[in-house]
């Protein structure tokens, strides 16, 4: 059973014009994008309130904006990064500021976020070297950075595509090249090396849930703590106040490059 009744075109993997041929699936409890808005929620879990009324989220990846229904009660200013424009316009829809930009060349100003998030984006782009050293840049000292991908092993590629885009609310065909999934280690020392030490967390469907979600029994399904990070995983951490080697910017809040 293929995990979404639709049907787009036959594209190449992870082909962004998937998600202009899927954009009327973000917003239904049962389309092609479920597991999203259940890793959204996990995600937010690891998000902190703002501390002050200027406090900026930077969602990079943002898509639809599935995760702004869990943290418009933070207080941040939520702005959404994303280069499918079908995308960002339901975005708006739910509050964020949208930008049309690129993972690797953040059209932000330099320590201008306090929190950062890049949730299912890192397995997308060819040098997720290049990603983590914008996040870097753009999160400001003290700032917090959650992230969630999908490890560069045969279990995730296993559960992530061969048995993944096959069962219910798993990813569309074709929307993963397991080519591009993530290297822990390389993650965990790009982060450190830029002041943030991450803590790796695995994530995997609430099982009863998911048979209850599978009965029409319930319209979500929680995500929970995974005994591995070898399929998909959480990462997150506190930015140092002043790593070494980072350039110290006062710059002020973000804006789309222009």
């Amino acid at each position: 059973m293929a995990g979404s009744t639709v049907r787009p075109p036959a594209r190449p993997r992870n082909d962004t014009l998937q998600y202009v041929d899927l954009r009327d699936e973000w917003w239904k409890p049962r389309g092609a994008f479920a597991m999203l808005h259940w890793i959204a929620a996990a995600r937010a879990q690891h998000v902190p309130p703002a501390l002050n009324p200027n406090s900026v989220l930077v969602d990079i990846g943002c898509g639809a904006g599935v995760l702004a229904p869990h943290v418009s009660a933070l207080g941040h200013h939520h702005i959404g990064i994303d280069v499918v424009e079908a995308s960002l316009t339901q975005a708006r829809q739910q509050g964020v500021t949208p930008v049309v930009g690129d993972a690797t060349r953040l059209p932000l100003r330099s320590e201008s976020a306090d929190v950062v998030v890049a949730g299912e984006v890192l397995e997308h782009v060819t040098n997720p070297e290049m990603l983590v050293a914008e996040v870097l840049r753009v999160l400001k000292p003290g700032g917090t950075l959650v992230m969630d991908t999908i490890a560069d092993t045969w279990w995730g590629r296993l559960t992530a595509i061969t048995v993944g885009e096959r069962i219910p609310a798993g990813p569309p065909r074709r929307l993963h090249d397991g080519a591009l999934f993530i290297d822990r280690s390389a993650l965990v020392r790009s982060c450190e090396q830029g002041g943030v030490t991450l803590t790796l967390s695995g994530l995997k469907p609430a099982a009863l849930d998911y048979i209850l979600w599978l009965l029409r029994r319930r319209d979500d399904v929680r995500m929970v703590r995974s005994r591995t990070t070898a399929g998909l995983f959480q990462a997150y951490g506190r930015k140092l106040d002043h790593p070494a080697g980072s350039p110290h910017s006062t710059e002020g809040t973000p804006e789309a490059a222009r």
